[in-house]
């Protein structure tokens, strides 16, 4: 059986040296982060995160705020309230909540964020500081796989790792941030179109699977003893569960825990990650402030 790389107890770690930073500014009398958060509509994934954000920022002592738009808001509207995030020195950092109305370009909502309010790593010219190497605040979720691998004591220099994804979101910055001299990883990544995928997978010291398929990683694909690091996350009907439901990542647990050397769960992995980098870079952001 593998080891379980427990996202729950790494984030927690985080989230407590974040709040000690905060008592530190607080004890100074200096005020604490504060990070606002932008959603218009009612999608119950997308209301369930940031309700999760409001809570995990109270937890280390951050203010929060959120701005439920309407979903039939127009497109100068919405862009008008981040021009007021952009323009409130109060607030250090937000971030935009996907999925938005049909009638808001994103493309425009992504180029009118601030570079330095952009706790997400949404705006072009973050991305372009990601890809060259340069500072900037980490997309959440790809930021939350290095520090699991990281502070996992995984190896990655000259390793190969293999994404199975290609998203703007995960699988793109994520091949970025593999490959940065501080981790050395040879990199290579894949999608549902590419050829001969279980035995390109096969070749991975690390797996990194962003798919969006659920269990879609079997055994076939991770050659032994490799880690797995799974970012899905699905709900699937389980009508002999007491919730009617069970929750599972894209790789299928069950069975390739039994062959590789490191992996982490569905939930209780990457999850839990992903709000923890996003309060450090908030924390980041207050501090550039100092």
């Amino acid at each position: 059986m593998a080891h379980i790389i427990d996202g729950k107890l790494i984030s927690d770690t985080i989230k407590t040296e974040i709040a000690t930073s905060v008592k530190g500014l607080l004890d100074k009398g200096l005020r604490a982060p504060h990070l606002a958060a932008v959603i218009a509509g009612d999608d119950g994934a997308a209301l369930s995160y940031v309700s999760s954000i409001e809570k995990q920022c109270k937890g280390v002592g951050f203010m929060s705020s959120v701005y439920h738009l309407s979903p039939n808001i127009t497109e100068e509207e919405f862009l008008a309230t981040i021009d007021f995030l952009n323009n409130d020195d109060e607030i250090d950092g937000y971030i935009i909540q996907m999925p938005l109305p049909k009638q808001i370009s994103i493309d425009k909502v992504t180029a009118h964020v601030s570079p330095a309010k952009d706790m997400d790593c949404f705006h072009p010219e973050n991305m372009g500081n990601l890809l060259l190497g340069k500072e900037c605040y980490l997309p959440a979720t790809p930021h939350g796989v290095i520090e699991l691998i990281q502070r996992s004591g995984i190896e990655t220099s000259g390793k190969n790792c293999v994404i199975v994804g290609r998203s703007n979101i995960v699988g793109k910055p994520l091949s970025m941030l593999m490959l940065q001299k501080s981790i050395n990883a040879t990199v290579t990544v894949c999608h549902s179109r590419t050829e001969n995928l279980p035995q390109v997978c096969r070749r991975a010291d690390i797996l990194i699977v962003a798919i969006g398929q659920p269990e879609m990683i079997t055994a076939e694909y991770v050659k032994e003893g490799a880690t797995v690091i799974d970012v899905g996350i699905h709900r699937l009907d389980a009508p002999d569960q007491p919730k009617g439901y069970r929750l599972c990542g894209d790789v299928k647990f069950d069975e390739v825990s039994q062959i590789c050397g490191a992996i982490t769960p569905t939930p209780g992995g990457t999850g839990a990650m992903t709000t923890a980098c996003l309060l450090q870079n908030t924390l980041t952001a207050r501090m550039k402030k100092m």
